[in-house]
């Protein structure tokens, strides 16, 4: 069994739900998965022993959170290449902070990432508890 990190910055809850069904999609899978939130994480070797990472922002006003600005730096000294990665995030009016975040771990850390970041505004519109958790299931998939 493999085993998945989710980190997520919220602000409104919404980036949170998403984490939690992405998190269920990996555990249909029979994997285990660790959920934190992103103010609570204060080294980098809390990435250590996981064979996925994936990570959450929501957007405001074109942007990531700080907090998870933050912990990509601090992840640039984690030990990631190779390792199983996917973005995610919430937004209103634009998405660009999951692009941002796949694309650091893509081609800075050179992770194994899944197919795209997954961009939702809520994870109760328009499909969005299904995206979640299939997300989920495409990184359980690569855990395989």
């Amino acid at each position: 069994m493999a085993k998945a990190l989710i980190v997520y910055a919220t602000r409104t809850g919404e980036t949170e739900q998403i984490g939690n069904l992405i998190a269920e999609g990996i555990r249909f899978s029979g994997h285990e998965v660790v959920i934190m939130k992103v103010t609570e994480i204060k080294k980098e070797d809390v990435f250590n022993g996981f064979d996925a990472v994936v990570l959450g922002s929501p957007t405001y006003h074109g942007e990531m959170v700080q907090g998870m600005k933050t912990l990509l730096f601090m992840a640039e000294k984690a030990q990631l290449e190779g390792k199983i990665g996917g973005a995610f995030g919430s937004f209103g009016w634009s998405g660009e902070a999951p692009g941002r975040i796949f694309d650091t771990m893509k081609n800075i850390y050179k992770m194994q990432m899944v197919s795209m970041p997954l961009q939702l505004k809520s994870a109760k519109l328009g499909g969005g508890m299904k995206m979640a958790q299939d997300y989920g299931r495409e990184i359980a998939q690569k855990l395989a």
